[in-house]
């Protein structure tokens, strides 16, 4: 390929990258904590479920005065939000059938096999669907900004960028009060039987993957955000 129609090719490229990432409202991800464009930051915990209708009216009833007091509780917003996935149980039919192969009893390569017939059958017939909960805490810096007379000129010059420089210029102040938030949205739900854990940076990579690429492919997951040779970090 000629050296110009090379260039041209990677400037296309380029250009296109750049071109979808303006519509995206994320700046960088860093420390378990997502920073948006506007500067505001979000944290993701990760839900349990638990089985409502199973429970006595006693336990229900214990549950439902949990979560008003936790509701109560918030002095600021919070967004509950379920990732509906279909399931490609393509992988796990051919881990079945490599362990069936290598059972040595033959009774228990029988049964196998009529399991593997089974999952294939109800992956067939209808979709599997894998839920997922969340909720998110989030934290604006304007919340607690006492910005000085020329900042507030220079934020009014350049919204963006005064922005973005109050919060590399205070991330660590910001990212304990998310964290203080966090915290307390986990013990809010304790006692309603709910458990949850923050996502760190690689599992909100792949979270936010997914819901950009809302496609049912099974994935071995993306390589580890350390080995990421371009960084992208507005802290960093």
């Amino acid at each position: 390929m000629p050296e110009s129609l090379h260039s041209k090719k990677l400037i296309k490229q380029k250009n296109k990258a750049a071109s979808t990432q303006q519509f995206l409202d994320i700046e960088e991800i860093k420390d378990g904590v997502v920073i948006l464009k506007n500067g505001s930051m979000r944290m993701v915990l990760m839900v349990s479920s638990i089985n409502f209708d199973l429970k006595s009216s006693e336990e229900q009833d214990a549950i439902v005065a949990y979560y008003q007091n936790f509701l109560n509780s918030l002095d600021f917003p919070v967004q509950i939000f379920i990732s509906s996935r279909k399931v490609n149980l393509t992988n796990y039919v051919n881990s079945l059938k490599t362990l069936s192969r290598e059972q040595p009893n033959e009774l228990l390569r029988l049964q196998m096999q009529d399991y593997i017939k089974y999952i294939t059958n109800i992956s067939t017939m209808s979709d599997i669907v894998n839920k997922n909960f969340y909720i998110v805490v989030p934290f604006s810096p304007s919340e607690n900004q006492k910005s000085t007379i020329t900042e507030k000129i220079y934020a009014i010059i350049s919204p963006r960028q005064a922005v973005q420089k109050q919060a590399k210029k205070n991330f660590e102040v910001y990212k304990e009060q998310i964290y203080q938030r966090a915290q307390h949205v986990q013990y809010g739900l304790n006692g309603a039987g709910v458990r949850m854990i923050p996502l760190n940076t690689q599992e909100l990579i792949e979270l936010y993957y997914s819901l950009y690429n809302p496609d049912p492919v099974e994935r071995t997951g993306m390589a580890p955000v350390e080995s990421l040779a371009v960084n992208t970090s507005l802290y960093g």
